[in-house]
């Protein structure tokens, strides 16, 4: 009774910080943090026993991170997953590397896959500077390059924490070492994706709602599962699963199922990822303790703690400072091309004209031609949103800034192996890494935006976006209605009501019969599917944000369920 007790006042805790931060506009995490602080140290409160971190690996991170990549903007994402996947892997190693070759040199008697061990630990950054950059209006290609990188590095961080403890048993090769990363993030690419496709399929055949939430939240775990057996990440499959399913269900899953989602998974994330901090707070007062009688003081892992930052802080600013170069020359390289000048050039090639004249290859050459020409609209808007989109000097001190450490490497470090050197020590590290990065970095974030003077960028869509989508999704309707449409009975539609209904596409006449507005009520169901369909097509050519693409299903989602409503009622009378 005790333990569900502390279980239910903590779920109080985090719902009642999360709704005060956001009034006060703090970040909740760090409100929880500072709050599991206070209570470690009051003499009233006993001392909290250290979570298991299987606990944290297995029942809380495969889905918190696949909840984050169901929500992933795909379209951003696609776009810069370039940057996206340098801040993921090769930050994360470099980081680690040189964490490692650090502590390894230190700490005398450490080896250095032990301390790479925990360079690897300390690498990931985790999803708190996402919300608080969201909350002050940084640029979305900001945000979207932030949200990747915490939902990616920690499952590479893992993979190379975990190659680290095989080189601590067996010995370190090279070889090995890296044929066990890549193995790792492979097995668990195609069994995340595989997952995730089933999944779907299954959820589409099971039609009753309550049962279909119980699929999803079993996906993260199905995916995980097997994965670790097969010597793979199991985090990187729950991450592959969510994707799949995030850019799947717009086209598979029914409404209801698609805003139940939602709501579910929001609940979960909220808890879990409140309970990891607040829990956080409160095990530093063990974590201290220990050390205090292994080391005579806190000071020997204090320093470390505070060198590891400052290590980690110079290697990102480095880095990022290389991507910003990149990413401006990709931008002035984009601003001399001439899309509409190469267009043209397509398709003489592609009609057979005077530049398709050469010796041999002609017929390979207008194929390509015709495949380019059809690739090209996404090309042009690829193109529009990086030169609207620049990275300067500021969103690159942003991204260094907002290089938290979290929740993975708290439950990271308590994976050691128990018969590891200086493990106490090593943990109290990575403590203090965490919780100074999280109050340091967290809290003076919003300052350092308002020095910057970074322009404010409305989150979502932009109203012109908007409208724009929604003329293009109405032009669809009424091409929808030129066609053959069927009533649910198989009957078509009569010609009265496609005309009232193509003319307005609004409520029907209020003198109608019962009949006559169920029946246009039927239409406009029919016509919000036709609409849905070319929302996904749209999606493909990336002509529209995510944030424009979602708002626009959310719409379509709740006209459909409000329809169904109303037309179950008609039934009814």
């Amino acid at each position: 009774m005790a333990e569900l007790a502390v279980v239910v006042l903590g779920v109080v805790i985090v719902a009642v910080v999360t709704a005060l931060s956001r009034r006060v506009n703090i970040a909740g995490p760090l409100v929880l943090v500072a709050i599991g602080l206070l209570l470690a140290v009051l003499p009233f409160v006993p001392d909290i026993q250290p979570v298991d971190p299987e606990w944290i690996l297995v029942g809380v991170l495969p889905p918190l991170l696949y909840s984050a990549a169901v929500r992933l903007p795909a379209i951003e994402f696609r776009r810069d997953f370039r940057p996206v996947a340098g801040l993921s892997v090769l930050l994360v190693v470099a980081s680690a590397v040189l964490l490692g070759f650090f502590f390894a040199w230190v700490i005398p008697g450490l080896s250095l896959p032990v301390g790479i061990a925990l360079g690897a630990i300390l690498s990931p950054t985790d999803a708190v500077a996402t919300s608080i950059v969201k909350r002050m209006g940084i640029a979305p290609r900001v945000v979207t390059m932030l949200e990747g990188e915490s939902l990616l590095n920690d499952a590479t961080a893992l993979v190379l924490l975990r190659t680290a403890i095989v080189a601590i048993a067996g010995g370190f090769s090279f070889g090995t070492t890296v044929l066990t990363f890549f193995w790792g993030v492979l097995v668990a690419l195609i069994i995340g994706a595989l997952i995730g496709y089933l999944s779907l399929r299954l959820r589409v055949w099971v039609a009753d709602s309550a049962a279909n939430t119980a699929l999803s939240f079993a996906i993260p775990f199905a995916a995980y599962l097997p994965t670790e057996q097969l010597g793979g990440s199991g985090l990187v499959a729950a991450v592959a699963a969510g994707i799949v399913t995030g850019q799947g269900g717009a086209r598979w899953l029914p409404p209801e199922q698609r805003l139940s989602d939602a709501a579910n998974w929001r609940t979960i994330e909220l808890v879990l990822e409140g309970g990891v901090f607040l829990v956080m707070g409160l095990e530093l007062s063990e974590v201290m303790t220990r050390n205090i009688l292994d080391h005579g003081g806190l000071w020997p892992g204090t320093w470390l703690a505070l060198s590891a930052l400052l290590i980690i802080l110079l290697t990102r600013a480095v880095y990022v400072t290389l991507l910003v170069w990149r990413q401006g020359h990709r931008a002035r390289r984009f601003e001399r091309i001439d899309l509409d000048r190469f267009g043209m050039h397509l398709d003489d090639v592609a009609s057979g004209g005077p530049a398709a004249d050469g010796p041999g290859g002609r017929d390979r050459r207008r194929r390509r031609a015709r495949s380019l020409r059809r690739r090209l609209p996404r090309l042009v808007a690829d193109l529009d949103y990086y030169r609207s989109s620049p990275l300067g000097w500021k969103h690159g001190t942003v991204i260094v800034w907002a290089g938290m450490r979290g929740v993975v490497t708290l439950a990271a470090a308590q994976t050691l192996p128990a018969d590891t050197e200086r493990r106490p020590l090593l943990i109290f590290v990575a403590f203090l890494v965490a919780i100074i990065s999280l109050l340091l970095q967290g809290f003076t974030l919003p300052l350092l935006v308002r020095v910057l003077r970074i322009p404010e960028t409305a989150a979502g869509p932009t109203p012109e976006e908007q409208h724009r989508l929604d003329l293009e999704l109405r032009e669809a309707a009424g091409a929808a209605l030129g066609g053959d449409l069927r009533r649910r009975d198989g009957s078509p539609f009569s010609e009265r009501i496609v005309d009232a209904v193509g003319s307005r596409l609004v409520e029907p006449p209020d003198d109608d019969t019962s009949r006559a507005a169920a029946e246009a009520l039927e239409l406009r169901l029919v016509l919000i599917q036709a609409m849905r369909r070319h929302l996904v097509e749209v999606g493909a050519s990336g002509r529209f944000s995510t944030a424009a693409l979602r708002h626009a299903l959310a719409e379509l989602d709740a006209d459909e369920l409000s329809l169904e409503l109303r037309l179950d009622g008609e039934g009814d009378d």
